[in-house]
């Protein structure tokens, strides 16, 4: 069977991911795995946008792995790994390792991939119908199952031929009755009588069975092997053996081929619920995307399931996060903004600090652990800063973000200011882009009281860039309204140079809500704010403030 990999704790910022966002994942992924020795993975809730990718190939580092969705799947949960058998080994031996191992399953599984399955009732049935004589031969079953079966000796013969004519029956009477009865090709069990065992030889029996651990004399040793027939000795008298020898039919001849109902490990356990209730199985087999048998999962192994391991960083708001993040399990909270509404099942290990930047807080950590940063992650951490603080521009920047960055900077060996230039110039290359992707290169959902809204940000070097997406941005927004299912729409068209925003508006009620927090009259579904560059600590905190009064 493959090895079951072992489980990654995800590290993972919000959707539509910014630099910091995606930067923080992988620092902060980095350190938990010295720290601990366990494997973090780095994803991302979202496209890459323009200055992201920028930063990431200058630093000639991965995109994280997307992530969309982290709802419990198969691969989740402890399920049973099972391992499987071989279609040729016995029911007698079946039995055996389901009892020994509580199993009422037992998959049958050739090169890794699943051949079939064999249940507990499927074994019952085997042993409680009547079956002819030949049953034996017509499952084809080697000499060798027999042998084992009857815990026997191979005297004469090859073990691993097979029985493939004729019926299994006693010699009970005496040989010359034997005659009327034995034909040619069939499996003889009796006992110590040379006549006997002469008898069925010379009748050109397959196989004969010598019960009761009777020896057989060389006579009949070298007879059977010129008529070709197999002898066998067993310790069982006849009564025994012929009771025991159907469980040597290998279990191919029982086991279920065909409609075998099984789970991928990528199924989500809420979408298999419905479909084990209705199933009278008791465990149902697990597959890899390659087809590969993993083991075996039941619905007990679904109770209790924690689901994946999370850690969430730049982000603390479930409007925000990775969708299915309600059921999995979250281990952490590194972030820099207001407290939201993420719910956890326990405590969690929650950071967060009024500065800039997450990875702001993230590069701290490094140091309180004395951990020495490497230099692609300080050019991460260093850009996360300059992208969230606008080169520190923005009211959001501390002076702890601006000493961190500059001693980030000297680790990675940029400039900040060159360097920002050349990341806002990746940023700033929207030419040609559609709206909807402009729209959702950096948006958020927030929540106050019933109030649901939405607000989306570009940041750009260029003022007549910035002309040109406005034009394209304000007849889309009423699609985007619609799509995101809320009340209001805002989007900020920062201009970094300027510093200065024009706000873009849709929705009723926003042109009110922005007159009573700014005191400025929207006109044509836009308003201009000098001075505004920050979403989290210039328009979010006004707008929120509005909406309470």
């Amino acid at each position: 069977m493959p090895d079951r990999k072992v489980k990654k704790i995800i590290v993972i910022g919000h959707k539509n991911p910014d630099t910091d966002s995606i930067c923080s994942a992988i620092a902060y992924a980095k350190l938990k795995s010295i720290l601990t020795g366990k494997e973090y993975m780095p994803a991302r809730a979202g496209q890459v946008n323009e200055e992201t990718q920028f930063v990431l190939n200058y630093f000639e580092m991965e995109t994280p792995k997307l992530i969309d969705n982290v709802k419990t799947q198969v691969m989740d949960v402890d399920f049973n790994e099972v391992p499987g058998v071989e279609k040729t080994i016995t029911l007698k031996k079946a039995w055996r390792l389901m009892q020994d191992n509580h199993l009422v399953t037992l998959p049958i599984v050739k090169d890794d991939v699943l051949e079939g399955l064999i249940t507990v009732g499927d074994i019952a049935k085997s042993y409680m119908n009547v079956y002819d004589s030949r049953i034996l031969s017509k499952a084809k079953t080697t000499f060798a199952n027999i042998v084992d079966t009857i815990e026997g000796d191979m005297i004469v013969g090859n073990p691993e031929d097979y029985f493939r004519d004729g019926k299994v029956l006693i010699a009970a009477a005496n040989p010359d009755m034997m005659e009327y009865y034995i034909e040619e090709h069939d499996l003889v069990i009796l006992g110590n009588r040379y006549e006997s065992q002469l008898c069925a030889i010379e009748m050109k029996a397959g196989c004969i069975i010598v019960c009761e651990g009777a020896g057989v004399s060389m006579t009949i040793k070298k007879l059977a092997a010129e008529r070709g027939c197999v002898v066998i000795t067993t310790p069982y008298d006849a009564y025994t053996a012929a009771r025991f020898i159907n469980q040597s039919i290998p279990i191919s001849y029982f086991m279920t081929t065909e409609r075998l109902l099984t789970f991928e490990l990528e199924d989500y356990t809420e979408d298999i619920k419905d479909v084990m209730t209705n199933k009278r199985h008791r465990g149902f087999p697990v597959l890899d995307k390659s087809g590969k048998y993993m083991g075996m999962i039941s619905r007990r192994n679904l109770l209790g399931a924690k689901g994946k391991k999370v850690i969430l960083v730049d982000h603390n708001e479930k409007s925000q996060a990775v969708k299915g993040v309600d059921g999995c399990e979250i281990l952490e909270i590194i972030d820099h903004h207001r407290l939201g509404t993420v719910e956890t099942m326990a405590p969690v290990f929650f950071r967060n600090q009024p500065v800039g930047c997450t990875g702001t807080i993230i590069y701290q950590m490094y140091r309180e652990n004395q951990i020495s940063i490497e230099k692609n992650i300080a050019g991460l951490l260093c850009s996360a800063i300059i992208s969230d603080t606008l080169l520190f521009r923005s009211p959001t920047c501390t002076c702890v973000d601006k000493q961190v960055a500059l001693e980030l900077a000297e680790i990675a060996g940029i400039v900040p200011d060159e360097y920002a230039k050349e990341m806002f110039a990746a940023a700033s290359n929207l030419k040609g882009k559609p709206a909807e992707e402009i729209f959702y290169q950096d948006f958020k959902r927030f929540k106050v009281g019933k109030i649901t809204f939405g607000v989306g940000q570009i940041n750009s070097l260029n003022v007549d860039e910035l002309k040109v997406i406005k034009e394209d941005l304000i007849p889309y927004l009423k699609k985007a309204h619609k799509n995101q299912d809320v009340d209001m729409i805002f989007f900020m068209l920062t201009s970094i140079l300027d510093e200065s925003t024009e706000l873009l508006l849709e929705g009723d009620g926003t042109e009110q809500l922005i007159e009573a927090g700014f005191h400025i009259a929207p006109e044509n579904q836009s308003v201009y704010l000098p001075g505004v560059v920050s979403r989290k600590k210039q328009l979010i905190p006004v707008l929120m403030m509005a909406l309470q009064q």
